[in-house]
């Protein structure tokens, strides 16, 4: 967890490393000048390989680039328990004392997004984030702000109407860092679709284009 002597002004990239493959070596024909043919069918053996290497190579980058693609695929499965990428089994309770179970969330289009007050990105995006709140909160979207540090309440409201912010703010947990494997960098932020399966991550601030683009496509899913 960011200590306050750790504070940044801005995030650190996070850079992900698609494996490639290729193919370890040529394979060896056997028989006389006559057996062509033999040949021939090896090569396209490779050929095709290495398309079919090709192929999950691009699928591999594609599908864990933050995008979303529609589609039957497998991101559309709903998760079963215990699954990676799927919503974490995990409880929340936001300051107004509302609770968030797993359970209820069921169905629905989910956003967490950890941040701090006193981080400079998760300010920027704080508008971005309530007016896409509260434009599809209504179609089954829920936000929550995970908050990193432990200003009082008070404070808290002081700082969400300097910041107009719209969406539920829970307190950061033990559970909640655990379920999550500790965001060492804010803002970032976890999106869902309504199986529970992660189709979106990123460290860094979120703009309004992007989060419409998103979710605007995520409600539009059955």
């Amino acid at each position: 967890m960011t200590t306050d002597s750790d504070r940044p002004d801005d995030v650190r990239s996070a850079h992900a490393v698609a494996p490639s493959s290729s193919p370890s070596g040529s394979p060896r024909t056997t028989g006389s000048s006559g057996g062509g043919g033999g040949g021939t069918k090896a090569l396209i053996g490779v050929l095709l390989a290495g398309v079919a290497g090709m192929i999950i190579f691009l699928f591999v980058n594609m599908s864990r680039d933050g995008r979303i693609h529609p589609g039957p695929t497998a991101a559309h499965a709903e998760c079963k328990r215990g699954q990676p990428d799927c919503l974490p089994e995990v409880n929340y309770t936001d300051t107004t004392g509302a609770a968030y179970k797993r359970e209820q969330l069921a169905g629905k289009v989910v956003l967490v997004n950890f941040w701090a007050t006193w981080c400079h990105p998760c300010q920027s995006e704080i508008p971005a984030l309530s007016k896409a709140y509260d434009k599809y909160k209504a179609k089954g979207v829920v936000f929550l702000g995970v908050m990193m540090d432990n200003v009082d309440s008070q404070q808290l409201l002081n700082f969400q109407s300097d910041y107009e912010m719209t969406y539920p703010v829970v307190r950061s947990n033990s559970d909640l860092m655990v379920s999550y494997n500790y965001p060492d960098a804010l803002p970032t932020t976890f999106v869902y679709d309504r199986s529970g399966k992660q189709v979106y991550n990123r460290v860094g601030p979120l703009r309004e284009s992007e989060l419409d683009s998103l979710l605007g496509q995520l409600v539009a899913q059955n």
